[in-house]
């Protein structure tokens, strides 16, 4: 069967390899921009304020771009490892990770409750937003890297990325003992939490781009 230039041209920008390198660019965007809002606003504590707090008060449009980049990279990657194919398992873990980024891009709609602030509706939902999107990525990272075997481009990736999925389960536990309350060091846990599971991304990626196979032949 014959490959046209154009379609060439689209499997080169959409297979596996692009998407994973697209994600891991994300990732290293969404750090950036959580730096950058930690030196904005030193009014709110990296120990004891959770990330959505950012996306209330001065310069909440950041916080709001960067749930819908992580919404976006995690949609990238979990389109990258459809591409793979795989067992019905891998694919629930696929699905699980497509949960997590679309509850994560939801976020930037729903303004948080930070402590101190009146509870609302949209307070409400961002919160069960979030616990969605925690437990969905928690499980889905840890069904995927048991399953990384059946995939030959990640199979020596399978070990590692096992290790770090179950490493992220502490802080989330840690995490859902403190009940988001005052003193605590719930924003110490989630942004532990956050950061393993960004890196998971960031690694899986990364293999996928490192790990490209060649360009389809073209003719006309």
């Amino acid at each position: 069967m014959q490959v046209t230039a154009a379609t060439a041209g689209g499997e080169r920008r959409f297979n596996p390899a692009q998407l994973g390198l697209w994600a891991g660019t994300g990732v290293v965007i969404y750090v950036a921009i959580d730096v950058a809002l930690a030196f904005l606003r030193p009014d709110l504590s990296l120990l004891h304020r959770a990330e959505s707090d950012y996306g209330v008060g001065p310069y909440s449009c950041l916080m709001d771009v960067n749930f819908l980049i992580r919404g976006v990279l995690s949609l990238l990657l979990a389109a990258a490892l459809l591409r793979l194919g795989g067992s019905p398992r891998l694919r629930w873990g696929i699905g699980l990770i497509a949960v997590w980024g679309v509850a994560s891009g939801l976020l930037a709609f729903f303004p948080d409750n930070p402590p101190g602030t009146p509870v609302t509706t949209s307070g409400g939902i961002h919160l069960t937003l979030a616990l969605v999107a925690f437990l969905a990525v928690a499980v889905g990272t840890i069904v995927l890297a048991v399953n990384f075997r059946q995939l030959p481009r990640l199979q020596p990736l399978a070990g590692p990325a096992l290790a770090l999925a179950l490493i992220a389960v502490i802080p989330l536990l840690l995490l859902g003992r403190t009940h988001f309350q005052a003193h605590t060091l719930d924003g110490l846990y989630e942004r532990l939490f956050l950061g393993l599971e960004l890196l998971w991304i960031l690694v899986v990626g990364l293999r996928l781009h490192q790990t490209r196979s060649p360009s389809p032949e073209m003719s006309a």
